[in-house]
């Protein structure tokens, strides 16, 4: 598989970047999109997902070099210029990003957050073809009619049969998107939409985990990813229990008659 897809002069356009771009852009896109049929502010949520993209690759990066801290130590350099990151590093960092920003706006974090969340998956969907375009997140050598082979990549295991868990996590993500989706179409209650994706995304991380074969940090017997996940998982349960059982006062039901009426108008 190719990383480089191809140069414009000095410029060289590289998938992984590429698809991490595309991701993003299609993600403001279906906010922006949704938002204007939701009576939602497009502006904002414009600018809460550059917000959640911003410190959610800070963040994302903190986790890895506290993963490897030893590296970082021997040689700080090489582990910052690094393609590594770590997904839970920038969902934290990310969305305490968005709940400051909903503060200082005075707006609901909730509300933007799970109108938003979708779009967060879908990003994540294109972000694991990057992984595969540039070869890392690498799976185990497997003989089976699905795994693929790298040639040309400086990651993965050149001239090996691979699983492609870069293309589960995708598929897992662009799944994860439609479930949201669905359930956003069909779910008013807060919290719900924010909580199914935490326990999607945690439990496919986490079952995902077990076919990689790159190195990524460990927790004892788990993975960091797995490790973190569980905690994810945690919070997305009680969030999404707080949702069932939360009662909406009545200002906030009237709010959304209102914005249905505007919708139907």
């Amino acid at each position: 598989m190719y990383n480089d897809w191809f140069s414009i002069g000095p410029l060289t356009v590289h998938g992984y970047g590429a698809c991490i771009a595309i991701g993003v852009l299609l993600a403001l896109w279906m906010s922006t999109f949704r938002a204007k049929k939701r009576g939602l502010s497009a502006d904002l949520c414009y600018e809460l997902v550059f917000v959640g993209v911003i410190f959610g690759f800070i963040g994302a990066k903190i986790l890895y070099l506290i993963v490897e801290w030893r590296a970082f130590l021997d040689n700080p350099w090489s582990v910052l210029s690094s393609s590594g990151f770590v997904v839970f590093g920038g969902l934290t960092c990310g969305l305490f990003a968005i709940w400051v920003d909903c503060r200082i706006r005075k707006q609901d974090f909730l509300t933007y957050m799970e109108h938003n969340i979708p779009s967060v998956a879908l990003g994540q969907a294109f972000g694991r073809i990057g992984c595969f375009f540039a070869g890392c997140c690498y799976g185990r050598e497997s003989t089976c009619p699905v795994a693929v082979t790298f040639h040309h990549s400086d990651f993965a295991p050149n001239d090996v049969p691979l699983l492609p868990t870069q293309l589960f996590s995708s598929a897992g993500n662009f799944l994860n998107t439609l479930l949201l989706l669905f359930i956003a179409s069909r779910v008013k209650k807060k919290g719900i939409v924010l909580g199914c994706y935490f326990i999607f995304y945690s439990t496919g991380r986490f079952i995902i985990e077990f076919f990689r074969n790159d190195y990524r940090g460990s927790v004892g017997p788990l993975s960091t990813s797995q490790f973190y996940g569980i905690f994810a998982f945690l919070f997305g349960a009680g969030l999404l229990i707080w949702g069932i059982k939360h009662e909406e006062k009545p200002a906030e039901i009237a709010a959304e008659t209102v914005e249905d009426k505007s919708e139907d108008q």
